[in-house]
C-alpha cells in the first residue's frame, strides 16, 4: 500500500499508457505511409487515372487494408490535397507575422512555396492538378486554405508598398497572382522532367519578383 492508504500501481500498469503510446505511434507512421503511397499515385497517374487497387499495390498490401486508413478514393485526395497546401498556409502566416523587412519577408514566401516540391513534391503535385476532382465539401475547404494563402502573400506585398520597400503604384493582388503564378511553374516543369536545382529557382525567382516590386 502506499502512503496515504493509495493503492501503488502495478508495473504492468505504469507500463500499459507507454504501450498504448507506441501502438498510436505505429499507427500513426502507417497512415502517413499510406497517405504517402496515395499521393505518389495521384502524381503519377493523375486522380482519375488511379485507383485504389494502385495504391494497394505499391504498399504491399491488401486493397481491403486501406480502408481502415480512408474510406474511398476522394478521402484519400482530401486528405492528400489538404496536406499539400495547409503546410504552404502555416509557414507563410510565420513569415507575415516576424520582424523581416518586407523584401526579406518575399525571398523567405518564396522558398516557402518552392521547398515541399522538392521535400514533398507528390502533394504539391497532387494539390495543383488534381484538387478540381475533389467532391464539393472538401473542394470548399481546401479552397479557403487557398484562399487564405493567396491574403497572406497579398498583404506581404501590400505592406511592403505601405513601408516604401515597393513602388507605391504595385498592384498588390497583381503581384500576388504573378508570384503564384511564377512559383507553381516549377511543379509543370519538374513533371515534365526539365525542374532546376531547388535552390536555383528559389533565388532566381526571387529576384525576378522582387525587381518587378522594386521603386523605381
Amino acid at each position: 500500500m502506499a502512503p496515504g492508504g493509495l493503492k501503488r500501481p502495478t508495473t504492468d500498469e505504469m507500463a500499459k499508457p507507454a504501450r498504448r503510446n507506441d501502438v498510436e505511434g505505429k499507427r500513426a507512421r502507417r497512415r502517413r505511409q499510406v497517405i504517402d503511397a496515395a499521393a505518389t499515385v495521384f502524381a503519377e497517374k493523375g486522380y482519375h487515372g488511379a485507383s485504389t487497387r494502385d495504391i494497394a499495390e505499391r504498399l504491399q498490401m491488401q486493397q481491403g487494408s486501406l480502408y481502415y486508413y480512408f474510406p474511398s478514393k476522394d478521402a484519400a485526395l482530401e486528405e492528400v490535397c489538404r496536406a499539400g497546401v495547409a503546410d504552404f498556409v502555416e509557414g507563410l502566416e510565420r513569415i507575415v507575422a516576424g520582424p523581416a523587412p518586407a523584401g526579406d519577408k518575399i525571398r523567405a514566401a518564396v522558398a516557402n512555396h518552392l521547398e515541399p516540391f522538392g521535400d514533398r513534391p507528390d502533394y504539391v503535385r497532387t494539390f495543383l492538378f488534381d484538387r478540381h476532382a475533389l467532391p464539393r465539401g472538401a473542394r470548399r475547404e481546401v479552397g479557403a486554405l487557398s484562399r487564405r494563402y493567396e491574403a497572406l502573400l497579398e498583404r506581404l506585398f501590400a505592406e511592403g508598398v505601405a513601408a516604401g520597400a515597393f513602388r507605391p503604384d504595385l498592384d498588390a493582388r497583381v503581384a500576388m497572382l504573378a508570384f503564384i503564378g511564377t512559383c507553381n511553374m516549377a511543379a509543370m516543369r519538374g513533371r515534365s522532367g526539365e525542374a532546376l536545382p531547388l535552390h536555383r529557382m528559389i533565388a532566381g525567382f526571387a529576384d525576378l519578383i522582387l525587381a518587378g516590386a522594386a521603386v523605381r
